[in-house]
């Protein structure tokens, strides 16, 4: 396995659809353009910003297959998100992905029947992982929606003896205490998930985050990120409040749905969401649109 790590921003991207529901492949290179021309070169597909669970395993494969397609010859380096409830899929899903020439895969847990400890949790880990032996594996910690809660600091010691490929976690969990222990081990990638508190992050060391508001708002984060880095923290701080506001606002009619909607502003048309998400109507993009010219968004970017 090459040498992976992982550095900066990264999208989570949006899976495309058309009015009617269908998977619409064809606008990916120009979710791939946009995200080149804000200099982001590694992209999480399929995964919560891309509707995984409203994916059958054939349009899963068909995604990885038509972004490692898109991104053959350019910086991109494309992070394919593989869990399911059905552990099968899963490892489907994963040697998939090394056969279509992804450089890395990452699985959260089964959220029906859940894992009840480590033991499991690993197990299925070390299951998936053993599928694609010649990519880098995240374990995808995002309790909130997987109501899988367990210590990640002992993960990452424990699941790296049978892991051999394991690489990190993609940590998207407001526990401080717990990251700060992950990142002490100073053996593996913690890529921050939550990007309303990318600030915190950061002062605890992270050099990498996966978030859905670097599709939109990238220059906002990376202003964040440059002015942190140069000490300028009055700055930083501003800059993670407009996050802060900006997903408060889209959070108000329903995140995904305002998230496509201010792509498809932004030029570059992701549909709506996929039953059971629905597309914003039309009073509520109204409120969207105040929301937006209330905090300034357009002079933000």
């Amino acid at each position: 396995m090459d040498a992976f790590a992982l550095e900066g921003l990264i999208p989570a991207a949006h899976t495309p659809f058309r009015k009617d529901g269908a998977i619409d492949l064809d606008r990916v290179p120009d979710q791939a353009r946009h995200l080149l021309r804000h200099q982001l070169q590694t992209v999480f597909i399929a995964g919560s910003t891309g509707e995984s669970h409203s994916l059958t395993i054939e349009e899963r494969r068909h995604l990885t297959a038509r972004w490692t397609e898109v991104a053959r010859g350019t910086p991109l380096r494309i992070i394919v998100h593989v869990g399911s409830n059905c552990l099968s899929d899963a490892c489907a899903l994963a040697a998939h992905a090394q056969e279509a020439g992804a450089s890395a895969v990452a699985a959260l847990a089964p959220s029906y029947f859940k894992p009840r400890d480590l033991d499991a949790l690993i197990a299925c880990c070390a299951a998936i992982a053993v599928k694609a032996p010649a990519l880098p594996f995240y374990f995808y910690d995002i309790p909130a929606l997987t109501g899988v809660s367990l210590p990640m600091p002992e993960f990452l010691e424990r699941a790296s003896r049978v892991i051999p490929t394991l690489a990190g976690i993609k940590f998207t969990n407001l526990d401080f205490a717990q990251l700060q222990l992950c990142l002490d081990l100073k053996s593996h990638d913690i890529a921050w998930g939550v990007d309303e508190a990318l600030i915190g992050a950061l002062a605890c060391g992270v050099r990498s985050a996966v978030g859905s508001t670097y599709n939109f708002a990238a220059p906002i984060a990376q202003r964040l990120v440059d002015a942190f880095h140069r000490g300028d923290l009055e700055t930083a701080r501003r800059e993670q409040l407009r996050l802060v506001r900006l997903v408060a606002a889209l959070a108000r009619p329903g995140y995904l749905a305002a998230a496509k909607y201010l792509m498809e502003r932004l030029g570059v048309e992701v549909g709506p969401p996929r039953l059971p998400l629905t597309p914003l109507r039309p009073e509520q993009i109204q409120v969207l649109e105040d929301d937006l010219a209330r905090l300034g968004f357009e002079g933000w970017m």
